[in-house]
């Protein structure tokens, strides 16, 4: 009786929580899919084949990212050159990925040789050539060093994709890496795509750039030709009543003085005298004192504030702005603020990220698939619940009841530990229900063969499930081996058919062993039926 106590308590306390963790689900279906007001909050949710949403392939530009560390490299050695006072020495980019140098001059050539000595240590000498005091030298970066940037790239451009999708908003989204330089992504329940693809995709590459004042950016435009160490670029504005987008050209010195990797907050204002909203953002210490040095630097210069090579504004500095703050205006709309205070709060992507594959589910096809599983579930359930009524009795309703509080803990597991339903999920669930039978069909047929021999009801029954549970727990066991595997390796899909299958399994074990044997402990030995129905 002690035992029938406590596995009684066992199987109320599971059945509880369970229907606890079911009831969110059921409100949100019942108050036509709004947040749930019950609690707890967490509720079953849908994946994109069920709820629609996006689907995308994207790829790194990982070489860009190489490109990227050389350019910095060769304006860093281009400034200390000029810090040092080193002359007669000419740098350029060759190939992308390397730098030129030649210099002249025996004191030149020395000084040169000391700073990469001190400074670039790193860099590889891909070629030398010294002739009568002049030196012509190719620098590259190891091959080592070009995989670590590579991965990098990689690595932190999934990072940032999904910090961005995260303040954007979405409800467990699929995020992960494919190979060395795809990433994969599932947007359950987006329905502002566009907004999403430019959102995800956009590099936020923040810098702060002197104008260069002395030439006429026009002139530059109309000759193609830009002075050299300036570079041209636009400001873009759109007319918000007749959709006229026009584009100002601005000459702006290619050295970076500040770039949004300090930055710390990056927040959506209005500006009370125009009623527009702006990016307010805040810099770290170090980012805060590089800024309030540039603005003490160049009072009276005009100062660029550039995303992804496009001018957002260039205000006169008037005097020097310590704390580390400043705003970027540029006739924004509510949802582009907010759009570009996320991207600039989730970083900069290391590299360009290129669409390769994309699919939208619309929620009406979602609904369908969903109504379609459902039914499957229903017919498949019913024939199941029939065919064992019918063959074994009123063993047969315990074992539906059994089957129907498994379908109840398989749907209470998905809710408790946030997973996502598929489509595949679903199919999971139907071959969980035949399974469940399966394991009694086994201690019916035991007890059936144990009754046969002449024993009590009572009796056969212990001697049936005895025999059959080795049996079910090695079934049950390589089942939900198999099923780990699938989820370990599997993609979306995949995962949800194994999810549900793993959730499957261990709830029809617990059913099966514990809750079916409770009953007939109940009815044979607490209500003393003399025969077995079965």
């Amino acid at each position: 009786m002690k035992n029938f106590s406590w596995k009684l308590f066992l199987v109320l306390a599971v059945v509880v929580v369970a229907v606890v963790h079911i009831l969110p689900t059921i409100d949100m279906t019942l108050n036509d899919r709004k947040e749930p007001a019950l609690w707890p909050k967490k509720k079953i949710n849908l994946g994109l084949d069920l709820q629609g949403g996006m689907h995308l392939v994207l790829e790194v530009d990982i070489d860009k990212a190489v490109e990227s560390t050389i350019d910095n490299i060769t304006e860093e050695l281009r400034a200390l050159v000029r810090k040092k006072r080193i002359g007669n020495v000419a740098l350029d980019k060759i190939e992308t990925i390397q730098i030129s140098i030649q210099v002249t001059g025996d004191d030149n050539i020395k000084k040169l040789e000391a700073l990469l000595d001190e400074e670039f240590a790193n860099l590889r000498m891909a070629s030398r050539e010294s002739d009568n005091g002049a030196l012509s030298m190719i620098l590259d970066l190891p091959d080592n060093e070009v995989e670590r940037i590579k991965k990098m790239a990689a690595a932190q451009a999934l990072e940032t994709i999904r910090n961005r999708i995260d303040q954007f908003g979405v409800s467990e989204p699929d995020i992960r890496r494919q190979g060395e330089k795809r990433i994969l992504i599932q947007l359950p329940g987006v329905k502002e795509t566009k907004r999403a693809k430019k959102l995800i995709g956009r590099t936020a590459l923040l810098e702060f750039k002197l104008l260069d004042e002395a030439n006429d950016p026009a002139e530059a435009e109309r000759t193609q030709t830009t002075p050299l160490g300036s570079e041209l670029l636009y400001q873009t504005r759109e007319d918000p009543e007749t959709r006229r987008v026009t584009k100002t050209p601005y000459l702006v010195k290619k050295r970076s003085l500040l770039t949004g990797a300090y930055l710390t907050d990056a927040r959506v204002d209005i500006d009370s005298q125009y009623n527009e909203p702006y990016v307010s953002i805040k810099f770290d210490q170090k980012g805060a004192r590089i800024f309030e040095r540039i603005t003490e630097e160049n009072v009276k210069k005009r100062l660029a504030i550039i995303l992804d090579e496009k001018v957002y504004s260039a205000p006169v500095i008037q005097e020097r702005i310590p704390g580390g703050e400043a705003r970027i205006t540029g006739n924004f709309t509510d949802s582009e603020a907010r759009d570009l205070a996320i991207v600039l709060r989730a970083g900069a992507l290391p590299a360009p990220v290129n669409i390769l594959e994309e699919r939208t589910v619309g929620p009406s096809l979602g609904e369908d698939s969903i109504r379609k599983g459902l039914n499957s579930i229903y017919v498949g359930g019913i024939l199941v619940l029939l065919f064992m009524i019918i063959y074994y009795k009123l063993s047969g309703v315990i074992a539906d009841m059994a089957l129907l509080m498994n379908i109840l803990l398989i749907a209470a597991g998905l809710a408790g530990f946030q997973a996502t339903l598929t489509l595949p999920g679903i199919a999971g669930i139907i071959l969980t229900i035949g399974m469940a039978v399966d394991a009694n069909v086994l201690i019916f047929e035991r007890i059936r063969e144990e009754m046969n021999l002449g024993k009590t009801p009572h009796a056969s029954v212990k001697a049936g499930y005895d025999r059959a549970t080795l049996t079910i727990l090695d079934a049950n066991v390589t089942t939900l081996i198999a099923a780990l595997v699938l989820f370990q390796f599997g993609t979306g899909p995949i995962k949800g058919f194994a999810v549900t299958l793993s959730l499957g399994v261990l709830a029809s074990l617990f059913t099966a062993l514990v809750v079916t044997r409770l009953v007939f402990n109940y009815l044979l030995i607490n209500r003393r039926m003399k025969a077995l129905s079965i």
